[in-house]
């Protein structure tokens, strides 16, 4: 199995307002950057959809290390939360609907195919392909502000 190391970003201008994404993979010596936009979104949309589009770049099964700054995206994987969101309907703690339930969806079906592992890192703290990642979500987001 293949091991693939994705960074991811995503940002808004505004929340909600234009918003881009960003997500490198690194798979050995190579390396591929893909990213993209939308009008009218959310920073956590845009987090999650970096993954998403991270994983289904993936011709093959394999071992993934996902890295962000996006707690948001990391901590349902990495304290299970995601199970517990769906045992309770997809409703939270209090009560309350989860957010962005047709992403978290698409990320569970994408992750089914993949041994897949998050890291956390601190946004904006010099790690070279988050500050990269992080540039070209907010290139992608912008390019709706030019409208």
């Amino acid at each position: 199995m293949k091991s693939v190391t994705i960074y991811t970003d995503g940002a808004c201008l505004g929340n909600p307002g234009p918003g881009g994404w960003c997500c490198i993979l690194s798979y050995q010596n190579n390396f591929k950057k893909l990213s993209g936009g939308t009008e009218e979104t959310t920073n956590n949309r845009m987090e999650l959809q970096a993954i998403i589009e991270g994983l289904k770049a993936l011709k093959e099964n394999c071992e993934v290390k996902i890295i962000s700054d996006s707690q948001y995206s990391i901590n349902p994987f990495n304290k299970n939360w995601l199970q517990k969101w769906q045992l309770s309907n997809w409703k939270l703690s209090n009560g309350q609907p989860v957010k962005n339930r047709d992403l978290w969806e698409i990320l569970i079906e994408e992750s089914k195919r993949h041994k897949i592992s998050f890291e956390y890192i601190k946004g904006h703290s010099g790690h070279k392909y988050n500050e990269e990642c992080d540039s070209e979500a907010r290139k992608q987001a912008g390019i709706f502000t030019k409208k």
